[in-house]
């Protein structure tokens, strides 16, 4: 909480009866603090009227419309599409996620989330989401999409001695609008669109898990932006000595001969802050090359979440996102995409 924030809270507290009150609130029960709040927004939205609700719309970056055209974006989305492996299912995402899933699996700040009533805030990052799908299935448990009881999709590849990943492999992506809380500094939009893809599985030791799904996210990435006409740039930083090694590989691999048909440069950046204490052993970044500079378009890398999820250290997740709506601004040679950050 920052100094702004905190002052803010003292001086409503004081209207309220102290801080106390909020202690209180807080302690309640789920179903007890969403009655409470439920019985609040009723007498608050029983002030409105449609003038007011007109006002709000016309002022409030929460509901105005983006500003990507649709044709534009829905381009960039059938050009993922178009090089989305077959064995990665599509999930259509909840808009909605439990209620600390952001704070808890990547430590993101609650106040950059828009949190709901009913114990479930916005999706905010469709890879945290992705995650609890992909937990789910790992666990062997139904989930919210595909047969009840199957852990995801199988790679009949992964067998022992194998380059892919193991059997029980999950391979999830997703197109979501996602809202962010924080405020933009050049007053973009506080929703985006964001192309997101996970690779859930076990460790097989030697890196090969890890070696296999990073490829798998380089090459579709690669392939796109290449689909898309651009040049790609795609920057790796390594965050430990497994790191080193697995970038070595995945560099290796995109430079291979049999690999000229996705055409990408490859740099080592170790100098990257960003993720750090986010992402675990590797983080890279997919960016276009506009004019020889680079615009980033993807990010990602190996998180713990399935792992601190199931309790199992064994368990390994890679995610990365897509800006959609900075690719769609590349296609159409706009400078003011919707999406200001991934991260």
């Amino acid at each position: 909480m920052n100094d702004e924030t905190s002052g803010v809270l003292d001086r409503v507290a004081r209207s309220i009866g102290g801080l106390d009150a909020v202690e209180r609130l807080a302690a309640l029960s789920g179903s007890d603090f969403a009655s409470v709040m439920l019985e609040v927004v009723r007498r608050r939205a029983a002030r409105e009227t449609p003038a007011s609700v007109l006002r709000r719309y016309a002022r409030d970056r929460f509901v105005q419309p983006g500003g990507t055209p649709w044709p534009s974006a829905r381009r960039a989305e059938d050009l993922l599409l178009g090089c989305l492996p077959a064995d990665t299912e599509m999930v259509t995402l909840a808009p909605l996620v439990p209620l600390g899933t952001h704070s808890a699996l990547s430590t993101v700040s609650q106040h950059k989330v828009v949190t709901a009533v009913r114990a479930c805030e916005v999706v905010a990052d469709p890879t945290n989401a992705l995650a609890l799908e992909a937990a789910l299935r790992r666990a062997g448990q139904p989930g919210s999409a595909g047969p009840a009881g199957q852990p995801g999709p199988e790679d009949s590849a992964g067998s022992a001695g194998s380059a892919g990943p193991a059997r029980g492999t999950v391979r999830l992506a997703a197109i979501h609008r996602v809202v962010r809380a924080q405020r933009f500094p050049d007053g973009r939009s506080a929703h985006f669109s964001l192309f997101a893809l996970v690779t859930a599985g076990r460790d097989q030791g030697s890196g090969r898990f890890e070696r296999a799904a990073l490829g798998e996210h380089l090459r579709f990435a690669v392939a796109a932006l290449n689909a898309a006409g651009l040049r790609v740039q795609v920057a790796l930083t390594p965050l430990s000595d497994p790191g080193e090694r697995i970038v070595a590989a995945a560099a290796a691999e995109l430079a291979a001969p049999e690999a000229a048909a996705t055409m990408a440069d490859v740099v080592t950046d170790r100098d990257r802050t960003a993720g750090r204490g986010y992402y675990r052993d590797v983080c890279f970044k997919v960016n276009a090359l506009v004019g020889g500079e680079p615009t980033e378009i993807g990010d990602g890398g190996f998180t713990d979440w399935t792992a601190r999820l199931l309790s199992n250290s064994k368990e390994r997740l890679l995610i990365s996102g897509y800006g959609l709506d900075r690719l769609a601004a590349l296609l159409e040679d706009d400078p003011t995409p919707d999406d200001p950050t991934r991260g």
